[in-house]
């Protein structure tokens, strides 16, 4: 493994011999992976083909969904269906266990989302986004912020919580009292207090990472058991203790865009990096209280 430590404490985090496998290749540009625990598999997109597809070690490689609607981020809900954000359907879609598909949030006060990115399902249910608008998806912008959303996991109001230049990845705390967004354009990750109705408090920076340490921006971002953020961002993956301490940056092979904790014991990161899909074993479990 190639490791960059700024802390003696990443030794803690990241096992001597650890490796990034690539158990799947041959895609565009792969993202928002899920841990699907009754099937023990990882289930992510490939953006441009808008493709969905699923990947175990006992089953290989299958195609899960053949339309995704030009899907990014992806999230399980306590159910077992997939939360997913759809591009260019310009909304977050659930795709229920029987595969049928329905609309939980396409407008904000009347206006259709810009392009949503990445979701998180907290563990009462609601859903938060992030909803940037991007000049290169080519479609007509109506919301005039770049947001971060919630809404209920049932579907409803849509409520904009944050306003950033543009927020990406989302992750909570294990105890679900803050929740982190990155921002993308500015390379950096910002934490809000979550309020006891589900909206934010006020905000502010936790962490920039460095733009020189190779390709890539600030994009998907989970938690561990004990609350250090793993972040893809410039070279790999940044790993950053609960105060905000980068503690080392893990390269990969391929430019890194998002991450999910999987596996039995939660220890394995499943990576998303441009063509391909890497398992990574770690030494502190992801946080398992949110779906």
């Amino acid at each position: 493994m190639d490791l960059v430590r700024f802390s003696e404490k990443i030794d803690d985090i990241v096992p001597r011999d650890a490796e990034p496998r690539r158990l799947a290749s041959g895609f565009v540009w792969s993202e928002g992976p899920v841990w699907d625990d009754a099937t023990e598999s990882v289930i992510f997109t490939d953006f441009t083909p808008e493709k969905i597809y699923r990947w175990s070690e006992h089953g290989g490689l299958s195609v899960f969904r053949e339309q995704s609607g030009r899907a990014v981020g992806l999230a399980m809900d306590a159910e077992g269906g997939i939360v997913s954000c759809e591009s260019r359907a310009r909304r977050i879609a659930r795709i229920r266990r029987d595969g049928s598909v329905v609309t939980l949030a396409s407008h904000y006060e009347g206006k259709r989302l810009n392009s949503p990115n990445d979701v998180i399902v907290k563990s009462d249910g609601s859903v938060y986004f992030t909803d940037p608008y991007s000049t290169a998806l080519g479609d007509t912008r109506e919301v005039g912020q770049d947001g971060v959303y919630r809404v209920a996991g049932d579907g409803g109001r849509v409520t904009l919580l944050a306003s950033l230049n543009r927020p990406n990845g989302l992750a909570l705390s294990p105890d679900e009292r803050l929740l982190y967004v990155d921002d993308t354009n500015l390379q950096h990750v910002e934490v809000f207090e979550v309020e006891e109705n589900g909206t934010l408090g006020g905000g502010r920076v936790l962490a920039r990472l460095d733009p020189r340490m190779g390709k890539g921006g600030a994009d998907g971002m989970k938690v561990d058991q004990r609350g250090n953020l793993y972040v893809t961002g410039p070279g790999g993956i940044w790993v950053i203790a609960p105060e905000g301490s980068i503690l080392g940056l893990l390269r990969m092979p391929e430019t890194a865009a998002n991450l999910c904790w999987g596996g039995r014991d939660r220890t394995t990161l499943f990576i998303t990096a441009t063509t391909s899909l890497y398992g990574l074993r770690m030494s502190i479990p992801g946080d398992v209280k949110t779906p």
